[in-house]
């Protein structure tokens, strides 16, 4: 046999190794185990890490591979730090803090994500369309999330499948929904499952394992690079690695600001120890930005002792804005202030003007998000500055007021009991979340750039025009098709999930059970109160409703229907009679 035929041998045994470990690490944490089961888990581990030490070096040898030199170094600390727990475990090295199983835990994993990521991944759209493979990852993350959280440790009580499936689900698509409470229902494990699935659902698990694998491999063939580049939206396929690098940076970068603030506006006191006061900032952090709209607190930000801490509040505000502007206005905004910042120190200038650098879509979505945000504002300020604010003092209308205005944006948090809410304020907190965030970001709703076509064509079509124009650019006929589906798509499937949960639960408030729709739809998670009331027929309603929210109904079509090949001719056209 040759030496180059055993080493692929040896390399599907390690990461067979490396696939039993990480589903022993879910086994740790999630069971009580016998002294004998710790040895086994400890035994397992250091062989599985023996291999990746092992193949890790004769994968430079043998292949004689050749990495950039972040690689280089990625994989040098790898295997120093591999050799030196090895060393620890051996008790070569007597340290206290680094005998934990979790370290040798930690390190299988990033050695899983380290051989994965160097796989080649061949594509092929005849095989499997580019929404098809969305949609069913989507499907694979929420089963698992749901095995994950019905482990013994996940939580204090036993759990059924319907409502880890709920939790699962409404955690992957990002809408905050509960049906138990996190704080007290899920251990501090089982919230960090929480808290994974909601980064993963934010960003998708096809983002983050494509950035691992374009790190490692330094590139990608041409059909992964068409994949991504219909999933991420990119408009140029050799970009979307560049797009990508946007997407995970932005988000982590992002998130890591917001803990930090998170951590110094919440009070040290009210936690136990360091850890619960770094854990809450993140979960938060991720939260937000993913607008998620989970917390560990039984009442959101509504909770005694966090309702009129205003730095706080304004602070998630901000970071669910951001993750609902959507990654590619987000990353033009950037291009954008760093040619201006160059320009303004550039006194020979070398640097050309650009004048479009804002491109339509972030001039149409930022726009529409600001006459969104202040209308919303200055509505609540007057519909209920003596209803649900009367309790506050000026600064904490204003505050609270504008929170109020950008959660149904599909953030989900709340400063405030919904429930006091006037009917005129509910049913205007149903039309935000209905239209939810922009496109490409973490928020879901139909988002603004579809309510904003709409909106111009209407105008377009009582002018007797017969092109959409705006901002010296043509709107595109697919465009405006695409908006007028999602729409109709939208209602249609709001309107079932009313229709089916009045059926199972007839009892319920027919504002109340619609409210709940369009916050399941739109993943916002805002609730009038009846998520935990829910049967469990109509907790699968919610779960679809969740499920189809994020994907879009669109997308599932796509993935369903035939694709049909483009004909060379042209009916003579007719006019349909609508009005």
């Amino acid at each position: 046999m040759k030496l180059s035929s055993a080493f692929k041998i040896l390399k599907k045994i390690n990461i067979g190794l490396s696939v039993v470990a990480t589903l022993l690490i879910l086994f740790d944490f999630g069971f009580n185990h016998t002294n004998f089961e710790n040895q086994f888990l400890v035994s397992f581990f250091v062989i599985t890490i023996f291999f990746n030490v092992v193949v890790l070096n004769l994968e430079y040898v043998i292949n004689q591979k050749k990495s950039v030199f972040k690689v280089l170094i990625f994989d040098i600390i790898f295997i120093l730090f591999s050799i030196f727990l090895l060393l620890v475990q051996f008790k070569v090295f007597k340290i206290a803090s680094f005998e934990s199983l979790h370290w040798l835990e930690f390190l299988i994993f990033v050695g899983l994500v380290r051989y994965l990521s160097n796989l080649s991944f061949k594509y092929s759209k005849t095989k499997l369309d580019p929404s098809q493979i969305f949609v069913v990852s989507f499907i694979i993350i929420i089963l698992f999330g749901t095995l994950a959280l019905m482990l013994p440790n996940a939580t204090y009580t036993d759990i059924g499948f319907i409502d880890a499936l709920f939790t699962s689900t409404s955690a992957v698509c990002v809408t905050g929904l509960i049906v138990v409470d996190t704080s007290t229902f899920f251990t501090p494990f089982g919230q960090g499952i929480i808290m994974v699935l909601i980064q993963i659902g934010g960003l998708g698990i096809l983002t983050i394992a494509s950035y691992f694998s374009f790190f490692f491999k330094r590139g990608s063939s041409y059909e992964s690079q068409l994949l991504l580049s219909e999933i991420t939206q990119s408009n140029k396929v050799n970009a979307v690695f560049g797009t990508l690098k946007y997407i995970i940076g932005i988000t982590f970068f992002v998130e890591a600001v917001s803990g930090v603030f998170i951590f110094f506006n919440v009070e040290s006191s009210s936690f136990d120890n360091l850890g619960q006061h770094i854990f809450f900032s993140m979960f938060h952090s991720i939260s937000a930005f993913c607008n998620a709209g989970f917390s560990t607190l039984s009442n959101s930000l509504y909770q005694t002792g966090y309702r009129f801490n205003y730095g706080l509040q304004l602070v998630v505000v901000l970071t669910f804005i951001f993750g609902g502007l959507g990654f590619p206005i987000v990353a033009n905004i950037v291009s954008y202030l760093k040619n201006k910042f160059l320009r303004l120190f550039d006194f020979k200038n070398q640097i050309k003007h650009k004048p479009w650098l804002v491109n339509i879509n972030s001039r149409l979505n930022l726009i529409t998000t600001g006459i969104i945000t202040l209308s919303a504002f200055v509505f609540f300020i007057g519909v209920e500055f003596d209803g649900a604010l009367a309790h506050l003092d000026f600064k904490g209308k204003l505050v609270n007021a504008l929170f109020t205005a950008t959660t149904p944006r599909t953030a989900g948090f709340n400063t405030i009991d919904m429930a006091e809410l006037a009917v005129p304020s509910i049913l205007f907190t149903i039309l935000l979340m209905w239209i939810g965030a922009s496109p490409s970001s973490t928020g879901g709703g139909i988002k603004t750039s579809t309510i904003a076509v709409a909106v111009l064509n209407v105008f377009n079509l009582a002018q007797g025009k017969n092109k959409l124009e705006v901002f010296r650019r043509e709107i595109s006929q697919v465009s405006i098709s695409r908006a007028f589906a999602t729409i109709v798509l939208s209602l249609l499937i709001i309107g079932l999930s009313i229709l089916s949960i009045s059926i199972f639960n007839p009892k319920l408030n027919l504002l109340d059970v619609a409210f709940e729709c369009f916050s399941a739809y739109s993943t916002v998670g805002l609730s009038l109160g009846i998520t935990s009331s829910l049967s469990t027929y109509s907790k699968i309603i919610i779960i679809l409703t969740m499920f189809i929210g994020r994907v879009s109904m669109l997308t599932i079509i796509v993935a369903i229907v035939k694709k049909t090949m483009k004909k060379n001719y042209n009916y003579p056209k007719e006019e349909i009679l609508i009005t």
